[in-house]
């Protein structure tokens, strides 16, 4: 049957953004004002459950555990939270425990963002109880899964791709982490590293508008003071900012050790005789036993990283606290409860900062060092190392203090942290869980390097073609000769002006159901599909993909029947050659009296 290039399926080219992005954003600035409400109600919650466990009262002020004065009973309450945890996990669902990112990392990886319905009550719920019983965690981390619940839930009752739910999935749990701290740039660049795995406007609109929508919910509220109050800061010296870079980097190594340690817990209580639902009990018995020593230890603890970073809390009196903030949150964390992970970080990575900082100030006086700056350094460098979510953590420590002057030394000190990170270990602290399960999890986000190579220039140029009067018989004579090209799968058929009209499949022509005297055009029967010279490689293998076709046929776009090539699956391969050559070293010359 003669067919016309007018039928002919073509590469799509893809639109920068669609319709569709208007109505994803849309439903994403909903869900923000949403997830900006249950941050409120989170918080609120946890106060709630403080208030009631270790004052006896009911109210909803913030208040920390320490202010309470329960005596050697503070023990029990986290034991008792731990229970109430256990059971909601084991009756209610599994996934409530532990910090809930590398939980999301999962779903957006295995199972196209899809989270049960009943996280976006369960986890909020547990992790209020966890933390209001002096567990020693930030609400940002159950507050984030929670937003990220709610924006896969929207994602399943709208009929949304799978891609468009990713979306309202990293949106939700953005708007989350800017409620919570009104820090809607980090929250984005959290979402871009930790969620989407990539960088494009389908995605990274909605994201923005949501983290912005959230953030100002939070105003509505609370203000716009910043979370972490801090005294204005200095411009550093050079040589101050060569030690920040350092400081980074043993901060990095630091990190790289709390990762392993929070997995050894995990795989220490693995081997324990007791059902896992007891476990957060038992990591609730040592958080009361390490809180009834250091009560600051207990709870949320921003009151805590806001001291670090102001300098009213040093000396022994921080190392104490750092050290038993991180045993008590390693033990409460790798019992499997539910809490977050960035406020014990950025209390740990404060603490180290600051008292490093404070011994190189007394060292060396005339460098300038600044505890505070090595303090904020700390805080956001421990979570860059241990996350690395580079940028996220520069910016969240700049929107969560307001201090310009300490961008510099962040970014020096994060990058440092950043690069020991990467180097020393394979999986972070977000993705070693899910990593054993067998899930591979991105970790470079590249531009796709099919989409920047022309089929026109991978194309093979030798084409094997037959004319539209050939017969059966011709073809078969061919393919039996061995001759190059004789063991294609497809050929193209081209009439008496050399003019493409289509493909002919060699099954179909070896079929011997067909007679030999039939002419090869009676057995083109499928429309054609064809790159043309300017389409991307990407363009074009999603064509073959989708008309599941090894070979197309490449064309002018000036003249769509004239044939150029042909583009197969081996050349797309081959195309990868340039890219495995771009990142090998370039090897040095020899001198030329060695070469031959």
């Amino acid at each position: 049957m003669e067919q016309t290039l007018e039928l002919a399926h073509v590469p799509r080219v893809r639109a920068v953004v669609s319709p569709r992005v208007a109505l994803v954003t849309a439903l994403a600035i909903g869900l923000a004002f949403c997830a900006g409400l249950v941050a409120r109600v989170l918080v609120g919650a946890i106060s709630l459950v403080t208030n009631l466990a270790f004052l006896g009262r009911l109210s909803f002020d913030q208040v920390a555990p320490a202010d309470g004065h329960l005596g050697a009973f503070v023990i029990v309450v986290p034991v008792l939270g731990g229970l109430v945890v256990g059971l909601m996990a084991r009756y209610g669902s599994q996934a409530i425990r532990g910090h809930g990112i590398p939980e999301a990392m999962e779903q957006v990886l295995n199972n196209q963002s899809r989270i049960p319905a009943r996280m976006t009550f369960l986890k909020p719920i547990s992790a209020a109880i966890a933390i209001g019983t002096g567990g020693p965690f930030g609400a940002e981390g159950p507050i984030i899964a929670t937003g990220g619940a709610l924006g896969s839930l929207l994602g399943q009752l709208a009929p949304m791709s799978a891609s468009e739910r990713k979306t309202l999935l990293a949106a939700g749990a953005a708007a989350g982490m800017a409620a919570t701290f009104g820090s809607p740039v980090s929250a984005v660049l959290l979402a871009v590293e930790l969620l989407l795995f990539e960088l494009r406007p389908r995605s990274l609109v909605p994201v923005a508008l949501a983290s912005v929508t959230a953030a100002g919910v939070r105003a509505a509220f609370v203000g716009v003071a910043p979370v972490f109050a801090m005294p204005a800061l200095q411009p550093p010296s050079g040589s101050a900012l060569a030690f920040y870079v350092l400081l980074g980097a043993v901060v990095g190594v630091v990190a790289t050790a709390v990762t392993r340690a929070v997995y050894a817990v995990e795989d220490a209580f693995e081997k324990l005789p007791l059902h896992w639902m007891w476990w957060p009990a038992l990591g609730g018995l040592a958080v009361g036993i390490i809180g009834y020593f250091a009560p600051r230890t207990l709870g949320v603890g921003y009151d805590n990283i806001e001291n670090i970073l102001s300098g009213s809390i040093t000396g022994k009196v921080l190392v104490v606290l750092c050290v038993a903030k991180l045993a008590s949150w390693l033990l409460a964390l790798g019992s499997g409860t539910s809490g977050g992970t960035l406020a014990p970080l950025f209390t740990i990575g404060g603490g180290l900062g600051a008292s490093l900082g404070a011994l190189a100030s007394s060292a060396l006086p005339a460098v300038g060092i600044e505890p505070r700056i090595a303090a904020l350094v700390g805080m956001a460098a421990l979570f860059a190392g241990a996350s690395r979510a580079l940028l996220a953590s520069v910016v969240f420590a700049f929107e969560t203090t307001l201090q310009p002057l300490g961008l510099l030394p962040l970014l020096g000190g994060c990058a440092a942290a950043y690069f020991v990170s990467c180097f020393l270990m394979r999986n972070t602290i977000m993705t070693e869980k899910i990593a054993r399960r067998g899930v591979r999890v991105p970790t470079e986000y590249t531009a796709d390097f099919l989409e920047q190579l022309r089929a026109g220039d991978f194309a093979s140029r030798r084409v094997v073609s037959f004319a539209t009067t050939d017969t059966l018989d011709r073809l078969r004579e061919f393919f039996a000769s061995g001759e190059p090209g004789s063991h294609h799968h497809g050929f193209p058929v081209l009439d008496e002006a050399d003019r493409l009209v289509g493909i002919v499949a060699r099954r179909a022509v070896e079929d011997r159901r067909h007679a030999g005297s039939l002419e090869v055009l009676r057995l083109v029967e499928r429309p054609l599909a064809v790159a043309f010279e300017d389409s991307s490689l990407r363009e074009a293998a999603d064509l073959m993909v989708s008309q599941g076709v090894g070979r197309l046929p490449v064309v002018s776009r000036a003249e769509p029947n004239r044939l150029l090539g042909i583009l197969t699956r081996s050349d797309l391969l081959s195309a990868h050659a340039q890219r495995l050559a771009e990142n090998e070293p370039a090897r040095r010359r020899a001198p030329a009296a060695q070469r031959v």
